[in-house]
């Protein structure tokens, strides 16, 4: 049995060499990437933290156009401290869990006003910053400034799954995972991270792997026990509930459609969405809804109905929609993320796990059938909708209400 000091040199030379290969391979095969600057040029901490913030549970095809989007209306931290977070909700939306752009802009100032507009150096003190956890901090760390940090993302995950053939059930396996990756970081960690991410992405893919092109095929233990397509090994999916409600578009003579600004927290904070009634576990009837209505006017049910799928619920609305000559005086508005005693965590999460078939709403946030008062409202010409900040689901109701067609996506401009 060879000596344990002998061991741990041989483990190390291991993994070395793995190092050395993936890098060979990814200096040859690395991806074109708005974010990623060419060899040998230093990243910038801000468009890496922008970039990195953006492709949270995003993936890069749907990032690539606000990416740009958002450096060409604000290049660097302090512009984009100084702008409204209302226009950097505009500019985000569409992308989906908006908490995001939200802690993006507060991140801003505070690196703009507190820390003279330079980001922290390391991982440790990047958590500090709001919307960056232990991947984020660590992505940011090793990408910008070559600090020795292991970036999982599910790419490095699973890559890592079946180097080492990992069997424990996600996400219980993160933290082996993470020790395994962390003890294969070189000096270039940078390069390394985003490499496991670029291996992941074109090789190491979660169907079909292209196993014959890994540059650690030789070493891969799944593949040697034929089971690369089994890992990571995924938790049982959980069965989201459904809620239904009712929502009410309003169109006047000059072809606005009036919004209402929802609550500065909980579901949706700060973003627009047209006049609602509550959330619950069936549609109102006709009778009910129009009594939800946010003004008394010849309110008419749209066939068919909007669905959207949030983090922890399935969403169904049927859309009412009326034609006015002027602007009413709002009789109320409701806010059904805004009722209840029990507030959520972030986009579409009620702070709650629900058991696999479960259809118990009662595990979600109350509403209450009366109706909070109303919040801030702006009539928006149909024209200027792709320009406020109209989150996706809300842009399907309009849409769905003037049978567009999904005109608002199609005429988006990157």
């Amino acid at each position: 049995m060879p000596p344990i000091s002998q061991t741990k040199k041989s483990s190390k030379t291991k993994q070395c060499d793995l190092t050395k290969r993936l890098l060979a391979w990814y200096d040859i095969h690395r991806r074109v990437l708005p974010w990623r600057d060419p060899k040998g040029k230093r990243a910038d901490p801000y468009r890496i933290w922008l970039s990195e913030i953006m492709l949270q549970q995003t993936t890069v095809q749907a990032v690539g156009s606000y990416y740009r989007k958002f450096l060409a209306l604000w290049p660097d931290v302090k512009a984009l401290a100084g702008a409204k977070q209302d226009d950097v909700l505009a500019a985000w939306a569409g992308l989906g869990y908006y908490a995001r752009a939200r802690n993006l802009h507060a991140t801003a100032k505070i690196v703009a006003n507190e820390m003279s507009g330079k980001f922290p150096l390391t991982a440790q003190s990047l958590r500090a910053l709001p919307g960056v956890g232990g991947y984020t901090a660590g992505a940011i760390s090793a990408i910008a400034y070559d600090e020795k940090q292991a970036a999982m993302d599910a790419n490095a995950e699973r890559v890592i799954a079946r180097l080492y053939a990992v069997e424990t059930p996600m996400p219980k396996a993160k933290v082996e995972l993470h020790a395994l990756c962390s003890a294969l970081v070189p000096e270039r960690a940078g390069d390394f991270a985003q490499a496991l991410m670029d291996l992941g992405s074109a090789i190491c893919t979660s169907r079909r792997p292209a196993c014959p092109n890994c540059p650690w095929m030789s070493d891969c233990k799944a593949r040697k026990r034929g089971i690369q397509e089994l890992l990571p090994v995924k938790a049982p999916k959980m069965v989201r509930p459904l809620r239904r409600g009712a929502a009410f578009v309003a169109l006047d003579k000059s072809g606005a459609v009036l919004l209402v600004k929802r609550p500065e927290k909980g579901l949706l904070a700060s973003m627009l969405e047209p006049p609602l009634g509550p959330w619950e576990e069936n549609f109102p009837s006709s009778a009910r809804a129009l009594k939800q209505a946010p003004f008394d006017a010849t309110w008419k049910k749209r066939p068919g109905i909007v669905r959207h799928g949030f983090t922890h619920f399935e969403l169904e609305i049927e859309v009412y929609m009326a034609e006015v000559a002027n602007h009413p005086k709002l009789i109320c508005h409701s806010q059904p993320s805004a009722c209840g005693k029990r507030s959520t965590r972030g986009e579409g999460n009620p702070g709650v796990k629900h058991r696999p078939g479960s259809k118990d709403l009662d595990s979600l946030p109350s509403v209450r059938e009366t109706r909070a008062s109303p919040g801030m409202t702006r009539w928006v010409n149909t024209d200027d909708l792709r320009k406020v900040a109209l989150p996706t689901v809300m842009r399907k109701i309009v849409e769905h209400a003037l049978d567009t067609g999904g005109l608002l996506f199609s005429l988006r401009k990157p």
